[in-house]
């Protein structure tokens, strides 16, 4: 086990008492260690704060198991011994009434055999076999089942399980629709307020309005046979053109050419946009864009010259 490190001097009695208070829990540590290990060397580890408590715990935990084995243990050995005093008494008391059976020997009883055995059986069961017995006797009982055999109660048990997985989705499925109908019922609650506000109540002269509505319709009701008359005589004097498909497709194609016509006029009509309305003004303004044209095209054709010149090799002249 490597040695501490060696320590500053210490001047503050907080710091003094922090540093004793360490040294005694690493040296409670280092004895409980070598009381585990039992004369073998302790491997060797890093001695820091986190070390420090987690052994500390440990040990606790394990002194606390200590604690509760002894206790079972006293107790098994208490119970042991009662279960000796036991037996001592019931073979004195055998041993009177083999005496008395000297004397007088009684007819067998089948339900003091029944007892005798079962009394043996229990005694010479362990513990995890009491608790087994136990066990298996009050999920008999439970279950309701005279006669119960290990594979029949594991059978039954694997039922009950079953059902109590199913009766738990069961009640997840409820608990879900149950949620739905409280959202669906707040929901209608919130329409129904809507409802009874005041954007949807009637009218308070709803009943005069429905009256003048009934009479325009007797009215309107009235007058068409006449207005039914009059459509008649109109068709009689005024033909109304027959349309076919024919004509629909003709008339279709000479609004889609006369849509042409009107876009290529458009395009023509946007060159002369910037043009100003005057003639003469247009004229001036058209012939100063034709010059400027012809100084741009002789000046691009002077320059397209000059580079080439410039970028030909040299050819020199020959001598006459």
């Amino acid at each position: 086990m490597p040695a501490q490190a060696p320590q500053t001097a210490i001047f503050s009695p907080s710091v003094a008492r922090a540093a004793a208070s360490t040294a005694k829990d690493w040296s409670y540590v280092d004895g409980w260690l070598k009381s585990k290990y039992q004369g073998r060397p302790v491997p060797s580890f890093e001695r820091n704060a986190d070390t420090l408590k987690a052994l500390l715990a440990l040990a606790a935990h394990n002194e606390a198991a200590d604690e509760d084995r002894d206790q079972l243990a006293r107790m098994e050995a208490a119970a042991l011994d009662e279960v000796k005093a036991a037996r001592a008494d019931n073979a004195t008391a055998r041993q009177a009434a083999g005496a008395k059976a000297t004397e007088q020997p009684p007819p067998p009883d089948g339900e003091h055999v029944a007892a005798d055995v079962l009394e043996a059986v229990e005694n010479g069961l362990t513990r995890e076999g009491r608790t087994a017995l136990e066990s298996m006797a009050g999920m008999a009982v439970e279950l309701g089942m005279a006669r119960p055999t290990p594979d029949e109660l594991g059978c039954k048990f694997v039922e009950l399980q079953a059902k109590v997985y199913e009766l738990e989705h069961t009640i997840e499925r409820v608990a879900l629709l149950q949620r739905y109908l409280d959202r669906e019922s707040a929901a209608m609650d919130v329409f129904v307020e809507d409802l009874q506000g005041e954007e949807y109540r009637p009218p308070s002269d709803l009943s005069k309005q429905n009256l003048d509505l009934q009479r325009q319709v007797k009215l309107m009701s009235a007058k068409l046979p006449e207005l039914a008359q009059r459509v008649i005589s109109l068709e009689k004097s005024v033909p109304l053109p027959t349309l076919t498909v024919e004509a629909v497709r003709e008339d279709e194609a000479n609004y889609m050419e006369l849509l042409a016509k009107k876009k290529g006029l458009d395009a023509q009509v946007k060159a002369f946009a910037d043009l100003p309305p005057d003639i003469e003004a247009a004229r001036a303004e058209l012939e100063a864009l034709r010059t400027e044209l012809r100084h741009t095209t002789e000046r691009r054709d002077s320059q397209f010259e000059g580079l080439v010149e410039r970028e030909s090799p040299f050819k020199p002249r020959r001598r006459p």
